[in-house]
């Protein structure tokens, strides 16, 4: 099944500006944020739920260093104070689908606002019917993969916040 199909078969099944819960464990983030862009384009409010539990492809390592090497980039105006960079899984997740949107017009910024993340399930939503996206399983990677969560520890968030 590829994107349009999928997001046909959403737009059959699901009317406009329903709500639409999507479970990210082990789901790959680009992937993933890809589907929930053009769905929140299309003016339905996602809830994503388990963020903690998405998968970032390629060696740990490797994604590691990467993320850790963002916090390391500083401005030549003010050295000491850099940009903000997500460190928690929800701020990750919405960094990547915010990547993903106009954001430079109401369009984008509005579809933004329609976007909610979530560590784990929360109570109101556990008994409602989660969306699984089939080609965005980590099933579909042949390489190694690490959960943000465990990227998000090693940037300096802690699973209590």
């Amino acid at each position: 099944m590829k994107i349009r199909e999928f997001i046909e078969s959403i737009e059959k099944t699901y009317p406009k500006d329903s709500i639409l819960i999507i479970d990210g464990e082990n789901h790959i983030l680009g992937r993933l944020a890809s589907v929930v862009a053009k769905l929140l384009l299309k003016k339905y409010r996602v809830y994503i739920v388990n963020a903690e539990k998405i998968v970032l492809s390629g060696p740990r390592r490797r994604v590691v260093e990467g993320y850790k090497l963002f916090l390391e980039v500083k401005t030549h105006k003010n050295p000491y104070k850099g940009p903000k960079r997500p460190r928690n899984p929800v701020n990750i997740v919405k960094r990547a689908i915010r990547g993903m949107l106009p954001k430079e017009i109401d369009r984008g910024f509005k579809a933004y606002k329609r976007l909610r993340v979530f560590i784990g399930v929360p109570a109101d939503l556990r008994d409602k019917p989660r969306i699984k996206i089939p080609f965005a399983d980590v099933s579909k990677l042949k390489g190694p993969y690490v959960y943000i969560s465990e990227v998000a520890k090693e940037l300096g968030w802690s699973p209590g916040e």
